[in-house]
């Protein structure tokens, strides 16, 4: 790159995941010579920009709800500290209300059994786990394996297993209903679950500021060590039932 290179910066309003980032880079790519878009914090660098604010949201509205702004250090600086001072009750609620809701159903049929099993408590959390987790993933498919690329091993380079990864908690979700004591069963959850937290360990290990998309694309959850704990327990538990 020459040195007379012209390197503007927007802040971006509208991205929620890596699909949204993909979207927006696609779509300023015609109108720079090099584009970079980052979601946290929402930015876009252009390098060698022809065309002017105007032209480049009117671009970004036929992809999205998506729009620039002139940045400005105080700018990103609030955007910055506002999301640095989340508490992790605000961050985390939708993951925790999840946790929550599938705690009381299955304590609910423990109630309702007479006595507490932890034999049949457990697979029916993993049966809730899965089926929850699915669920808001295929919500958003294609938004959620963009995002899931991000950071899995497998899936940064077969991007088709991100597209299927839905479908395959929905069905471990379906065998732990009909028999979570299968060892086959089992042995399948523990190696997604166990290959799937590798990723997840090294983005927080290299410090990447991406979003998790445990969740699908509806929720705006960081990539922290929450989500390894999350992937490290169900492959845990995987592995006890195992014995």
């Amino acid at each position: 790159m020459n040195s007379s290179a012209q390197i503007t910066t927007y802040s971006i309003s509208g991205m929620t995941c890596g699909a949204c980032v993909n979207r927006v880079k696609t779509a300023l790519s015609a109108f720079a010579d090099k584009v970079d878009v980052t979601l946290t914090p929402p930015l876009a660098t252009l390098t060698n920009a022809h065309a002017d604010l105007n032209q480049l949201n009117t671009a970004l509205s036929e992809v999205g709800h998506y729009m620039l702004a002139e940045n400005t250090p105080s700018k990103r600086l609030k955007s910055d500290t506002l999301t640095e001072n989340k508490s992790f009750l605000a961050t985390y609620k939708p993951l925790l209300l999840v946790f929550g809701y599938i705690l009381l159903v299955c304590f609910a049929i423990e109630f309702a059994s007479g006595h507490f099993s932890l034999h049949r408590f457990m697979p029916n959390f993993m049966a809730g786990f899965f089926l929850f987790f699915s669920f808001f993933k295929l919500l958003d498919l294609t938004g959620f394996a963009n995002s899931y690329a991000m950071y899995d091993l497998l899936a940064k380079r077969v991007f088709s297993y991100a597209l299927i990864y839905p479908f395959i908690e929905l069905a471990l979700g379906v065998g732990y209903l009909v028999n979570g004591h299968h060892p086959l069963l089992n042995s399948i959850a523990f190696i997604v679950m166990a290959f799937s937290s590798i990723g997840v360990i090294l983005a927080v290990l290299n410090k990447q500021k991406i979003k998790c998309a445990c969740l699908g694309t509806g929720f705006n959850l960081p990539m922290t060590t929450v989500t390894i704990i999350e992937d490290v327990l169900m492959a845990a538990m995987a592995a006890w039932m195992l014995f």
